[in-house]
């Protein structure tokens, strides 16, 4: 599903003005009565237990939220809206559903005072579901002070709080507020899911998502954008069925490189999750003083190496690369400059697709190696949280948590390599211009190692793409890579879900996605069987 800035929502409803005479007003009763319905489906019995509160703004938001409270007055339920604005301040639209909506049974009431809301509440003692329609996208800040008392009352208040395309404080593109905005439980995205949702506090604020189609013509929806939303729902082109009758090679040879002293685990985890995947054959190597700890923790399906110390005896490593069809490297290797010339040989003699994940990442700098990824002819893909995307870059941890979007699209500009971005929300960065938002918090991933075997499950899937390393057009490879990309990301986020329901949060560490996998690669199944 696609996601849009306000600028690319406006022109959407424009063209849908201008060349399908789609009219404002229809929009707003498409959303009222769709929303009204998604309302009552969600609440269920609840609904009835408890008063609908509204709180209106002047803009087309509250227009569409009076129209709301009017479809759910006419199904039968208590509908109070409080108008936070004069109404002659108020837009046209505002003026003319107050008048339907009243005849509807919608009770009214202008407030400019929260105490004057506070005093509502306590005089009505029923449970309240609260449904905020105050701004949309477009809301400028600061607010006035009034709406930052209603905002820090309705959020003291704890009560299920429904907001309109977006919680009252948060900025439609950027996420942010200044200091504070409505913690909504559900969000109901008009037509299309906003920049703002996936970024800096929006991320933490809109709750559950719900999309409410507002009717706009199928051609203009289904045209264009470059920022899409990695769900269930999701489109792309189906990867090649796996060949029955094909051997080991055939699946592919993954090399995974990493560990160090004390952190051997990781190494453990990643070419474990690598060989889960599918991949025909795995080889995991590790500097030389640590392999006897590595190898008393590895499976028996793995094979392994070592990396002497020595710099000068790494020429028959670096003569073998050609043998494998990926590389992983940087699970648990340490930030030594040893490891740092590791990282430099493999990208400079490997003709394949590598995968830098953490400490591969942290041993190299934008400003110092920019050139080295410009001039690979080979996929390369980094996997850095924020932290390692904040180390590699330059630009404050503070910045990248605030503009996550933008940095990673000039990070990718200058170095042409696609780029994970990982946290509760995972930015996939791609080198043809598209962004895939994975928005799936999930508490019991955040544990050592769930990065690690996000790597191996890439490095695997990546493996099995021979055609990768052929000598195919540009167009084909990436579109190939891209596309097993965003199996693996989507494998990984599926086990992790399957991990907290079996086990809870708490228990899951990371060798529970591996154990996993089995789900997250049945739900991918059924996704691909859906598309057929």
């Amino acid at each position: 599903m696609r996601i849009v800035t306000q600028k690319e929502m406006k022109e959407l409803e424009s063209e849908a003005q201008k060349g399908f005479h789609f009219p404002e007003k229809l929009i707003i009763e498409n959303v009222a009565l769709r929303a009204a319905k998604a309302i009552t489906e969600k609440l269920g019995p609840d609904i009835s237990a408890g008063e609908l509160i509204f709180l209106i703004g002047k803009g087309n938001n509250g227009g569409t939220g009076l129209a709301i409270a009017r479809h759910l007055a006419s199904m039968g339920h208590e509908s109070q809206a409080f108008l936070l604005f004069d109404k002659n301040d108020s837009s046209q639209e505002v003026k003319e559903q107050l008048k339907i909506s009243e005849s509807y049974g919608v009770r009214i009431a202008y407030i400019d005072d929260v105490n004057e809301l506070e005093a509502y509440f306590q005089h009505n003692s029923s449970p309240k579901i609260i449904v905020d329609a105050i701004f949309g996208t477009g809301v400028r800040l600061p607010l006035s002070q009034f709406i930052y008392d209603v905002i820090h009352f309705i959020n003291q208040e704890k009560a299920f709080t429904i907001s309109l395309d977006i919680p009252t404080g948060v900025e439609g593109d950027t996420g942010f507020i200044q200091g504070n905005a409505i913690q909504a439980d559900l969000t109901l995205a008009v037509s299309l899911p906003k920049l703002g949702y996936y970024q800096a506090d929006g991320a933490k604020l809109v709750g559950e998502v719900e999309i409410i189609s507002a009717g706009l013509p199928k051609p203009i929806m289904d045209k264009g954008g470059d920022k899409f939303l990695i769900d269930k729902n999701i489109k792309f082109e189906l990867p090649k069925a796996r060949n029955k009758f094909g051997d080991k090679k055939l699946f592919g040879h993954t090399l995974v490189i990493g560990g160090s002293h004390g952190l051997t685990g990781a190494l453990v985890m990643a070419s474990t999750a690598a060989i889960k995947v599918g991949a025909g054959l795995v080889t995991a190597a590790t500097w030389e003083p640590q392999y006897q700890e590595f190898i008393s923790r590895l499976i028996p399906e793995v094979m392994t190496g070592y990396i002497p110390l020595d710099q000068a005896k790494w020429g028959r490593l670096i003569m073998d690369l050609e043998k494998y069809d990926a590389i992983i490297i940087g699970p648990g290797m340490g930030r030594s400059n040893r490891a740092r010339m590791l990282v430099l040989e493999i990208l400079n003699n490997f003709s394949g697709p590598v995968v830098l994940d953490a400490d591969a990442i942290n041993v190299l700098s934008l400003k110092s190696d920019a050139d080295v990824f410009k001039l690979r002819n080979a996929p390369t893909l980094m996997t850095p949280h924020f932290g390692e995307f904040s180390h590699f870059t330059g630009i404050s941890m503070d910045d990248v948590k605030k503009e996550p979007f933008h940095y990673l699209r000039e990070v990718i500009e200058r170095i042409n390599c696609t780029v994970i971005l990982k946290g509760p929300c995972t930015y996939l960065g791609f080198t043809n211009g598209k962004t895939y938002f994975n928005y799936a918090p999930n508490d019991g991933m955040a544990t050592g190692g769930v990065g690690d075997v996000l790597a191996g499950i890439l490095g695997g899937l990546i493996g099995q793409e021979a055609n990768l390393k052929k000598r195919d057009s540009l167009y084909n490879i990436y579109e190939n890579l891209n596309r097993t990309i965003l199996m693996g990301v989507m494998v990984h986020t599926w086990a992790g879900q399957a991990a907290a329901e079996k086990l809870g949060v708490r228990p899951m560490t990371a060798t529970s996605l591996i154990d996993a996998f089995p789900e997250g690669f049945k739900s991918l199944d059924e996704l691909l069987k859906s598309e057929v």
